[in-house]
C-alpha cells in the first residue's frame, strides 16, 4: 500500500476514542520492525524521523524512500504515514517538497506570534499538496535532538489560536517529557487536557509517550489524545536486546558477528514493543 497522509486517520482515531502510534525510525532495522508489527496487527501506523535522525540516515529524501521501498519489499498492506517529527521551519518546508505525507512544525521556542505566522505558512504549503500538519503549543519537557524543553502546560487560548490556523493535529504540553521520566515525575495533568480537549476539535498529540504508565495513556486517549509518540522505549529495548546477544557471546559463535544476525534481536524487540503499544492504544484495524 502506498503512503497516506494522517488527517483522516487521526480524525477517525479521535472519534473512535483510540490512538495511532507514531514511532521514530533511525535505520532499516527500525523501519522493518515497526512495519512488521503494524502489519501483524492489521492497523495503521505513523513512522517519523526527527531532523537529527534524517541527517544520520542521509537526508529526508533517502529516509522517505527507505520507508516507501521497505513497504513495497515487505508487502505491507496497512496504511502508513511518513512524518517529520519536531521540524523547524526550513525542515518542514524541505519535507513538504521531498514528499513526506505529514510534517510537524515545532515553533514552540519562538515568540507565539511568530509561531502562529510560520504555522500558517506551513499549513498553506502542505495542504496545497495534500500533506497533513502538526503544530506544537507549550514546551514538551526533556531533550529531543539536543533541544531541551523544561516542560510546561499548554496555554488554552494559544492552543485555540494555533488550531484555528487549519492544522490537522496539535501537540500540547500536559506534563509529558521526552526521554526517560524521572522518579519524581508527577504524572500527566488531566485537568489541562480536559480544558484543551473541550475547545480543540483536532486530534491531540501526546509526545514523550515512552514511560507513561498504561492507565494514564489510556485515560488520555479517552479524553482526546489520538497520536502517541514513542521513541525512547524503542531505543532502550533495541539496546538491551543487542547487549544481551553480545554478552551471551553469540557474536562470537560462527558468523554471529554478521550485522544481519547482530541486529536481529534488537529488531525483534522493537516489533514486540510496537505490537504491545498498539494493544495499549486500542488502535482500530486498518480500513
Amino acid at each position: 500500500m502506498s503512503l497516506v497522509n494522517g488527517t483522516s486517520m487521526f480524525n477517525a482515531a479521535r472519534e473512535g476514542h483510540y490512538a495511532v502510534g507514531a514511532f521514530n525510525t533511525n535505520n532499516l532495522e527500525w523501519t522493518r520492525g515497526i512495519l512488521a508489527a503494524a502489519q501483524e496487527k492489521g492497523v495503521p501506523v505513523l513512522i517519523q524521523t526527527s531532523m537529527g535522525a534524517a541527517k544520520y540516515m542521509g537526508g529526508y529524501e533517502l529516509a522517505l524512500h527507505l520507508v516507501q521501498d521497505t513497504i513495497k519489499s515487505m508487502g505491507i498492506t496497512v496504511p502508513v504515514v511518513m512524518h517529520l517529527d519536531h521540524g523547524d521551519f526550513e525542515a518542514a518546508k524541505e519535507c513538504i517538497e521531498v514528499g513526506y505525507n505529514s510534517v510537524m512544525f515545532d515553533g514552540h521556542d519562538l515568540p507565539f506570534a511568530e509561531n502562529l505566522e510560520k504555522t500558517k505558512e506551513i499549513v498553506a504549503l502542505a495542504h496545497a499538496k495534500g500533506i497533513s500538519v502538526e503544530a506544537e503549543v507549550g514546551s514538551i519537557g526533556g531533550e529531543e535532538d539536543g533541544i531541551v524543553g523544561a516542560g510546561e502546560l499548554a496555554n488554552v487560548d494559544e492552543a485555540k489560536e494555533l488550531a484555528a490556523t487549519g492544522i490537522d493535529y496539535l501537540a500540547c504540553g500536559i506534563g509529558n517529557i521526552h526521554g526517560q521520566y524521572p522518579a519524581n515525575w508527577t504524572g500527566l495533568n488531566f485537568d489541562r487536557l480536559a480544558e484543551l480537549a473541550a475547545v480543540i476539535e483536532q486530534p491531540l498529540v501526546l509526545h514523550g509517550g515512552s514511560g507513561i504508565p498504561k492507565d494514564q495513556i489510556q485515560k488520555a486517549i479517552k479524553m482526546g489524545v489520538s497520536k502517541i509518540n514513542v521513541n525512547t522505549e524503542c531505543q532502550l529495548v533495541f539496546a538491551a536486546a543487542t547487549r544481551k546477544y553480545i554478552e551471551e557471546g553469540k557474536d562470537q559463535q560462527g558468523k554471529g558477528y554478521d550485522p544481519r544476525k547482530l541486529f536481529a534481536p534488537g529488531t525483534k524487540a522493537i516489533t514486540d514493543l510496537v505490537e504491545d503499544r498498539i494493544e495499549w492504544f486500542g488502535t482500530s484495524a486498518a480500513k
